[in-house]
């Protein structure tokens, strides 16, 4: 018989290490229905028969956060047969007042008190027994890291659902359980009677979502408000202030009987680590040599050796494999495809076009593997946490919340999550300038623009993806405050409320997991949309109109790739890269910023060039000056982003004025950008002065206006106008 377990729980509660532990590799992930959460299910391990849905990581039921909305809505109308609530065993109180909530579902409850390991090593106590007793549902002590009592977990998960036994709801007080009852008996009467309570305490609390679902006549509406209103007189606060006061309380008379805290008064470990790590005088310094280790590492030495290896090897002349001369894919495919007498213009379409193009993009994949992995260890231990708080001082002078940052972090891997999780941000202000601002940050599609112009034009300097990275916070520091001092982004940042989970050792499994997933995405893309970039851009390239008909261009100057790139190459003249070849990569980047590296290996890496194992670094390196070729790269890393990043602009900002103003901003403030760049550091360097030299020193005086004219929309100005 099939059956449906939910698992609910807090951020960082190990839900997702659960959720993998009990369904292995049978799990997929899609969206929820018309909404931008991820949706993961998966069967378990062992019974085909049982599907687990692992519900966003919440606080509470209430509709505040779409990750809110899509739990509650699935809880109350798909009624899972069994929740198995996750609950951190080393912050009971806070994780038990979503318990409590869910108790009132009229479902059956499995608790299970995770993190274990760590609450015996800091010698605090869990009765799971007495628990048990004061909860009346099933508890199992566990420990996801370390894959203990998953199998006993399952058992009384099993159980609860074929028993169909519901806890008894926690109570509230006194006074509340009769305005519960009240309401109930007034409103109710036609709602099955597992959900009569929970909707009651949903009108008490006066929840909108709650009056929508149960189509309640304006004639009872009132009569509610009158009895709410009346019992907010009596209490002397609001409803749902005195509901959450109560289900502390009860969480509280919980623990007396069933939690020992070795040291009530005493630091915990991770408390001793952030008194240094998130102190005022320290967090910047280690986040910013945590950063530097990270990309030097990613792009300097690990990832640089085995990205040499791929491009020198598998994508260029070839490899000594225990003294046996292994040739590399191109050389082994042309031989092949010669001896087997393949025509020509398909030889160069799998060549010059798919492994010319898709090739040179892949060579820089384990690169991104490394980098990703250092993310994924970054998150499970704890420290983006902490980072999103430290940066919490920083970004609110430049008109951002701290919350913007945990989007950011999110899109240096790529920028269509980190778009997607600007929805956590209640404040619309600063969601829009953080979705704005997000793109600037480098993804890991730009990872390998960064590692081809540091190789050809600076030998692969370890400096050149911190420059990078800086130069994106930068461009995010800049624009909050140029936006900041506009009508349509003035105003106050939001409160920053978050948690700081504990530190806690990493799962390797569970590290591996994460950075196989982020590379894999990027390798199927490369297989994917760089595939079909990297062919048009080979038929552009290797066709053009000649003595007025369509056919093999004779060379690469009498091609489509060179009459289009010719048409639109004056654009980017002024910024020191005029010249076709990059305004067909240029623009090609914008279906996937990958395309760059890509366009310039069917470009520059046609069988005359790479016969003998060139590379396209070489080619680079005598094509572009050092200052042509940076300000390329300022202005590919800030101008808008790929067409996915669009279309998740687009879904976020529910608006083609906002989407549209958002791509305008990027190409705007990166043209500024790179000529800025281009034409004073040629006037510096080479004493080279015109009129675009005159030019960008007027955008640079508009750039330092905007930055320091005063900032009529802050409310403190507002505040002291309005007392004037």
């Amino acid at each position: 018989m099939s059956r449906t377990i939910a698992l609910a729980g807090n951020p960082n509660s190990g839900k997702t290490t659960l959720f993998n532990l009990l369904t292995g590799s049978n799990q997929y992930v899609g969206n929820w229905p018309g909404v931008t959460v991820e949706k993961k299910e998966g069967t378990l391990r062992h019974n085909k028969q049982v599907t687990v849905t692992d519900l966003p990581g919440i606080y509470s039921l209430s509709p505040y956060t779409p990750e809110e909305i899509v739990a509650r809505t699935y809880l109350v109308k798909d009624r899972p047969d069994v929740i198995i609530n996750i609950v951190d065993g080393t912050n009971l109180e806070r994780n038990l007042y979503l318990s409590t909530q869910l108790m009132d579902l009229g479902l059956p409850v499995v608790l299970a008190v995770n993190m274990m390991d760590a609450v015996n090593v800091s010698g605090d106590m869990i009765d799971t027994k007495k628990l048990s007793e004061q909860t009346r549902c099933p508890v199992v002590a566990i420990s996801a890291l370390k894959n203990t009592g998953i199998d006993d977990l399952v058992d009384e998960a099993t159980k609860a659902a074929a028993a169909k036994t519901a806890p008894s709801p926690i109570p509230c007080s006194d006074a509340t359980e009769r305005a519960i009852e009240k309401i109930a008996a007034l409103a109710l009467e036609g709602v099955p009677r597992d959900l009569r309570r929970w909707y009651a305490l949903r009108l008490l609390e006066k929840d909108e979502q709650a009056t929508k679902d149960l189509l309640i006549t304006s004639d009872a509406r009132q009569i509610i408000h009158s009895l709410i209103a009346e019992f907010e007189l009596a209490q002397g606060d609001r409803a749902e202030s005195i509901i959450t006061f109560d289900r502390y309380r009860a969480v509280t008379q919980i623990l007396q009987g069933s939690f020992d805290k070795k040291d009530k008064h005493g630091l915990s470990t991770s408390d001793k680590i952030d008194k240094i790590v998130t102190s005022r005088h320290f967090a910047l310094p280690i986040f910013a040599v945590v950063m530097f280790v990270v990309y030097y590492v990613s792009v300097t030495t690990v990832g640089a050796y085995v990205t040499d290896f791929t491009n020198d090897g598998l994508f260029g002349a070839g490899f000594s494999f225990f003294g046996a001369w292994v040739p590399g894919v191109p050389a082994a495919v042309g031989d092949w495809m010669a001896s087997a007498n393949i025509a020509s213009w398909l030889q160069s379409l799998v060549l010059d076009g798919i492994i010319g193009g898709v090739g040179a993009v892949l060579g820089f994949v384990p690169q991104m593997f490394v980098l990703f992995f250092f993310l994924s260890l970054l998150e499970a231990c704890g420290y983006m946490a902490r980072i999103a708080f430290i940066m919490d001082r920083v970004f609110r002078r430049f008109g951002l919340s701290g919350k913007s940052f945990i989007p950011m972090l999110i899109g240096s891997g790529c920028s269509v999550p980190g778009i997607m999780a600007t929805r956590t941000i209640e404040n619309d202000r600063d969601r829009r300038m953080t979705i704005i601002t997000t793109s600037f940050i480098p993804c890991g599609a730009k990872l390998p623009v960064i590692a081809m112009f540091a190789g050809a034009l600076f030998g692969g300097a370890w400096w050149v993806s911190p420059v990078a990275y800086l130069m994106g916070i930068l461009a995010v520091l800049v624009s909050g405050i140029i936006l900041k001092k506009t009508r349509m982004m003035g105003g106050g940042s939001a409160p920053f409320v978050m948690e700081l989970p504990a530190y806690r050792l990493p799962a390797f499994k569970s590290v591996a997991s994460a950075t196989w997933e982020r590379g894999w995405s990027f390798v199927k893309k490369a297989g994917s949309i760089i595939l079909l970039s990297s062919i048009f851009v080979w038929f552009i390239s290797a066709f053009g109109i000649v003595d007025g008909r369509m056919q093999r261009a004779g060379d690469l100057g009498t091609s489509f790739a060179a009459t289009i790139g010719g048409g639109v190459a004056f654009v980017f003249k002024p910024l020191g890269f005029g010249d076709w070849q990059s305004a067909v990569a240029t623009v090609m980047g914008l279906v996937a910023k990958e395309n760059i590296v890509s366009a310039f290996g069917v470009l520059f890496g046609f069988a005359e060039l790479t016969e003998q194992g060139a590379e396209i670094w070489g080619q680079l390196a005598q094509h572009y000056t050092v200052l042509g070729g940076f300000s390329m790269l300022i202005f590919n890393l800030l101008c808008a982003p790929c067409i996915a990043a669009v279309g998740a602009i687009s879904r976020e900002m529910k608006s083609l004025k906002w989407t549209l103003f958002a791509i305008g901003y990027h190409t705007v403030f990166a043209y500024a950008a790179s000529l800025i760049f281009y034409q004073l550091g040629s006037l510096i360097l080479n004493g080279v002065f015109g009129i675009w030299t005159v030019i960008a020193f007027l955008v640079l005086a508009g750039a330092v206006y905007a930055l320091a004219r005063k900032d009529h929309f802050d409310e403190k100005n507002t505040l002291q106008r309005t007392a004037a």
